[in-house]
């Protein structure tokens, strides 16, 4: 069939990218659902720094690809083998599709599935099928999902059904941003009620994370940001403390209001500056989480006797280190009974064709979370 999708060319263009045009909305081609895959029609998908950080080269991926991979939809047509969805179920996309057998599936850790990886970086599905085209050449899948389309053909194991009294819109935020930012409280920082956790790099998923503490309890939700608005933000979403990242004595001034540092300190910038300033916030005995994406080359260089002397811990958080079969419908029963106001994270709703300025706003941090509505 023919769809519209957002293509990426090339790596590397620079913005303004309303002016470089980086993503060409263009018509493509797309292959009905093979054995154990699922054709979606695509409702919501969410603008993501990792869709930004392919198209500036941080993440390099093959060329050409449709990026998205932060998504909702509902299915139209079921491949062979797939026996537990119906056509019209309401699903939400999850970017990591995990095999089930492979050493970290066995053990209850799908977002490090292998060969989910191996074909995330490949740029097919995780059977190794390609169903995009253009002109009989291969246009790569974005973490197995490619939903600046609309419609994606995806495996049944990148997709978790969900309840339909739940707005889509609201429900493709949690695929990636609520996913990422509070599985990493609850399941990587392991927040307790009554503790102390430091957000640094607000973003969509950087306040997700934040509404993921003040859900888990935490006594002290301390945020820290360049931008004031995204503090103001953070404090409207419960946040305790707010800190701005350009201020020079920032780490004292977290230190001293915190008693010595927050227990968990959890860092989304995606900077090693900002994992560095995470690490520096951690007090003895505490946990340092990072689930940013810099560049490969970059690279992090702390004392190492503060991992002994002071029993400190460094870890990171992929997918929000859950499963997302069981973590999405948790985060969306939190959601529905307002212990988890997703909805306040969605500032923007665009046009698939707007979707280059969409990645300006968000690459100046003028947005929090912009979804492309397709409805």
């Amino acid at each position: 069939m023919k769809v519209r999708a957002a293509v990426l060319e090339e790596i590397g263009r620079k913005g303004p990218y309303a002016i470089s045009r980086p993503l060409l909305v263009q018509e493509v081609d797309l292959d009905g659902p093979g054995p154990g895959e699922v054709l979606i029609r695509m409702v919501a998908a969410g603008l993501c720094h990792s869709d930004l950080s392919v198209i500036n080269g941080d993440r390099p991926r093959p060329m050409p690809m449709a990026l998205g991979h932060e998504a909702s939809g509902i299915v139209e047509e079921l491949g062979a083998n797939v026996h537990d969805l119906a056509v019209g179920d309401h699903v939400v996309c999850v970017f990591v599709p995990s095999c089930g057998h492979c050493a970290p599936c066995a053990q209850g850790r799908p977002a490090l599935c292998e060969p989910g990886a191996l074909h995330n970086a490949a740029g097919d599905l995780i059977s190794g099928a390609c169903r995009l085209s253009r002109h009989g050449e291969p246009v790569h899948h974005h973490l197995g999902i490619s939903s600046f389309a609309e419609y994606a053909t995806v495996s049944r194991n990148s997709l978790v059904k969900i309840d339909r009294d739940v707005p889509l819109h609201i429900a493709a935020l949690i695929g990636c941003a609520v996913l990422t930012g509070a599985g990493a409280v609850f399941n990587g920082g392991d927040v307790k009620p009554g503790g102390t956790a430091g957000v640094i790099g607000l973003g969509g998923v950087g306040l997700a994370a934040v509404l993921g503490a003040v859900a888990a309890g935490a006594e002290t939700v301390v945020a820290v940001d360049r931008l004031q608005q995204k503090l103001d933000l953070a404090l409207e979403l419960g946040a305790t403390h707010i800190f701005r990242a350009d201020d020079p004595d920032v780490i004292a001034k977290v230190r001293e209001a915190t008693h010595g540092g927050v227990e968990t300190a959890l860092e989304f910038a995606g900077s090693v500056k900002a994992l560095e300033f995470a690490y520096a916030i951690t007090r003895r005995g505490g946990t340092t989480v990072t689930a940013g994406l810099p560049n490969p080359s970059a690279m992090l260089t702390l004392p190492a006797v503060s991992l002994v002397a002071e029993e400190r811990t460094l870890k990171g958080s992929y997918l929000g280190s859950g499963v997302p079969s069981r973590d999405i419908p948790r985060f969306l029963g939190l959601y529905k009974r307002g212990k988890l106001p997703v909805d306040r994270l969605l500032t923007h709703r665009i046009a698939l064709d707007d979707i280059n300025e969409g990645f300006d706003r968000l690459a100046s941090g003028e947005a929090i979370r912009q979804i492309v509505d397709f409805i």
